[in-house]
């Protein structure tokens, strides 16, 4: 892979990882939230990939699948979290949401 390539890799995984900044510091809605945090993991696998390619000892490929399965499970986990607490509450807005317990 050439220099050039890999600064191409580099631009969008640093876009997505801004866009999921932006979208977890500016948006209120848990589901936004969760979408934000995985464009940024995503753009963390995108490094990964990108930088196994000039040391093929360092096993990136693998660890990004990993990185992906692993944040499937705590998406799949924070998404029931969520659903659960706006089922008992009827909140899906962070700042409104002031306790965990019954209302």
């Amino acid at each position: 892979m050439s220099e050039q390539v890999l600064t191409y890799y580099l631009y969008l995984a640093a876009f997505l990882f801004s866009a999921g900044t932006y979208v977890v510091l500016t948006k209120r809605s848990a589901i936004f939230v969760l979408i934000g945090v995985e464009l940024m993991l995503n753009a963390a696998n995108i490094v990964l990939a990108a930088f196994s390619q000039f040391d093929p000892q360092m096993k990136g490929q693998v660890v990004a699948i990993f990185a992906v399965v692993l944040t499937v499970c705590e998406v799949s986990i924070a998404l029931a979290i969520l659903l659960n607490i706006y089922r008992k509450t009827k909140v899906s807005n962070l700042d409104e949401l002031t306790k965990l317990g019954n209302p």
